[in-house]
């Protein structure tokens, strides 16, 4: 593991933030404390395929087209990869946020094997946000998901027209309204446009629809993309805040990113019960790790997931002990030394 001096990056609390929303944080964090145990743990969301069939929201990579020159249709992640990402959420204590891809990535049959898979090498049920599904689809899903997640993105009327022309609102809340069984979570991008003032549509939805878990993300702008700029770290924070606040018993998950990683501590106080989308695979063992860790843990939280310390796992017991086909094993191991050996690499790489 390599070295944290805290003197390296900034502290959390010498980011400047208005009295208003210290106050804030103040209040967010008491409603936090009142309602869940300080039980802090790191979110990762499992890639099946970057590609796309929509391919149009406006902030999304998958919409430049140097994206869609390097992942076609019919592009998509090997199923020895995807499975070592879950085994390293079992080994490591993160949770799986969700299973995830674009439109159109695979048929329905291949996903299931999949969703399937992943369950089986993490344990338990999973979360799946792959668009709307239909019955029939979430029926045959059932034995191996326990929650659906629908990437929203924002759920200001006119906002989300532009921002997501193909992907309109209505068939989510369809799908939410008769959903049963099954838990509810939608994610939600801060920076698009909507202020602080439009959290109503935001609010209104989670009521609707009870929704058991919210996953927040701060825009991350990308080259060629309609955006320049993300949210502050204070506009960020008040939306986790105001969402904590106004839903005291909401699982609220926030995004991070190598960039903004030092605003981990603001998060915690703002009332998130967990963190996601920090690189935590190409970060493994780092500094950065370190420092993620120390910020969450300096707030008071359990923090129990693991980014630093790999060197007691025997890597070839957890993959020959597993439950699954002996070619999906042999894919596993193949790849087990790709990702090994960046841990440790501290690569800059926000990925």
């Amino acid at each position: 593991m390599q070295t944290y001096d805290p003197n390296t990056f900034i502290s959390v609390d010498s980011i400047e933030l208005s009295d208003d929303t210290q106050k804030l944080l103040e209040r967010s964090r008491e409603v936090y404390l009142d309602n869940f145990s300080g039980r802090t743990w790191y979110g990762r969301c499992i890639f099946l395929s970057w590609y796309c069939s929509l391919g149009d929201c406006t902030f999304c990579f998958r919409s430049t087209q140097k994206h869609k020159i390097q992942h076609p249709a019919g592009s998509k992640r090997s199923m020895g990869s995807v499975l070592l990402e879950a085994l390293f959420c079992k080994v490591f204590h993160w949770r799986i946020e969700f299973l995830t891809g674009g439109y159109g990535m695979m048929p329905f049959p291949e996903l299931l094997e999949f969703a399937k898979n992943v369950s089986t090498v993490y344990g338990e049920k999973i979360w799946l946000n792959i668009g709307v599904i239909s019955p029939n689809h979430l029926e045959e899903l059932r034995p191996y998901v326990k929650g659906i997640c629908a990437s929203m993105e924002t759920l200001h009327p006119q906002i989300h027209k532009e921002v997501c022309p193909s992907k309109p609102i209505e068939p989510y809340d369809k799908m939410f309204s008769t959903l049963t069984g099954f838990k509810k979570s939608i994610a939600v991008i801060v920076g698009l446009g909507d202020t602080v003032e439009d959290m109503h549509y935001l609010f209104d939805f989670i009521r609707k629809h009870d929704l058991d878990r919210i996953t927040l993300y701060a825009l991350k702008p990308i080259k060629g993309g309609a955006f320049t700029q993300g949210p502050s770290v204070e506009e960020y924070v008040r939306w986790i805040a105001l969402l904590r606040i106004n839903f005291p018993r909401l699982e609220i998950i926030a995004g991070t990113n190598l960039r903004r990683s030092e605003e981990v501590g603001y998060l915690m106080r703002a009332g998130a019960n967990a963190i996601t989308k920090f690189p935590a695979t190409k970060q493994f063992g780092t500094s950065r790790a370190a420092m993620v860790t120390d910020l969450i843990q300096d707030e008071g939280r359990d923090f129990v997931s693991n980014l630093i310390d790999c060197s007691s796992v025997d890597w070839q017991n957890e993959i020959d002990s597993l439950e699954i086909e002996e070619q999906y094993k042999e894919q596993m191991r193949k790849s087990l030394p790709l990702y090994l050996n960046g841990f440790n690499s501290g690569s800059e790489s926000d990925s």
